[in-house]
């Protein structure tokens, strides 16, 4: 049982729900949140104390606090938000190092959960038609959040090694989506041409922010069940997720990416790292059974309905009178 629970990465929207969450449960005593700035959304009665997960002051706030429950959302999933892909990295990989070394040695921790991704099954020609969790990438991710994500994986599971008697949880989460989040695939699609691979039509899912929340949540009160997949049902293709904007796209030839990314980036619009292209062209899909029958979380909301709630926040916020309005104020 949850009841002394510290969440990393506090300043993030989806962190602060969970902290926010976790702080209206009766059973749980305590909720500290952490990270290097403080958070601009309210965190109900949980704790902030700003502190960098990647120094030895993290354990020693554990340790005195006497934490039984380390929460992990503060894996950066785009650069824009760590400032740089050499300090996402460097968050990422080693504060997570730091952080578990952490847990390692505090003796009134108990449990681990970590907020992953289904990105490290990757993308490619060869996958199968859906990822279970025992299966393995056939093509590893070569950079970005899905790439450090596989190395933050790996940890987490040396740590199971060293203290077999924690219990862990990692959530592969389909790609978050929904009105409030901004993602690399949420620029994507607010962008005001969309590129869209030559000859291919991937099969994507997505899961929305409160379901990403609520089962984060889940899995902190819950039961621990180890590496698990979460999305919502059903899928979408590239084509479908596309025409549903309703916005112009053009054909992208394989091959092209450079070109593609140097005009894009002379635009002023979204980048799009290379693994999010072979997202888009080859799809990726997630058995959640273990979700479903041993977390016993199931999703309030669809991939489509997910997408759509997506889709009427952004329309919201393009409105023209909704621009004049804000002009006149």
């Amino acid at each position: 049982m949850a009841r002394i629970v510290m969440v990393t990465g506090v300043a993030r929207e989806l962190a602060g729900r969970v902290t926010r969450r976790l702080s209206e449960d009766p059973d749980v005593e305590r909720v500290i949140g952490v990270d290097l700035v403080a958070p601009a959304h309210p965190i109900g009665r949980g704790e902030f104390v700003r502190t960098d997960i990647r120094s030895p002051l993290v354990g020693r706030l554990m340790a005195q606090a006497q934490v039984d429950t380390v929460v992990h959302m503060g894996v950066i999933a785009t650069p824009r938000d760590a400032g740089g892909r050499v300090v996402q990295k460097d968050i990422n990989v080693l504060g997570t190092m730091q952080l578990l070394a952490a847990c390692q040695k505090t003796e009134s921790v108990q449990r681990v959960v970590v907020k992953s991704t289904a990105g490290v099954y990757g993308s490619s020609p060869r996958d199968p038609a859906v990822f279970t969790e025992e299966m393995p990438a056939r093509v590893i991710p070569r950079s970005g959040f899905a790439r450090d994500s596989m190395e933050v994986e790996g940890y987490v599971r040396g740590l199971s090694r060293r203290r077999p008697e924690l219990e862990v949880t990692m959530l592969r989460m389909a790609n978050v989506i929904g009105p409030s989040i901004r993602t690399v695939l949420t620029d994507y699609f607010t962008m005001p041409v969309l590129p869209v691979p030559f000859g291919r039509d991937g099969r994507l899912q997505f899961l929305h922010e409160d379901d990403a929340v609520a089962a984060m949540v889940r899995a902190t009160v819950g039961p621990a069940v180890g590496t698990c997949n979460v999305a919502g049902d059903g899928v979408l293709a590239t084509s479908q997720a596309v025409a549903m904007t309703g916005r112009p796209w053009m054909p992208v030839v394989p091959g092209t990416r450079g070109a593609l990314n140097w005009a894009v980036r002379k635009a002023g619009w979204a980048s799009l790292p290379s693994d999010q292209m072979d997202g888009l062209a080859f799809g990726r899909v997630v058995d959640t059974t273990r979700m479903r029958t041993e977390l016993g979380f199931a999703p309030a909301y669809t991939t489509r309905s997910a997408y759509e709630s997506f889709l009427s926040a952004t329309r919201d916020r393009d409105r023209p009178e909704q621009h004049a309005e804000q002009e006149l104020m």
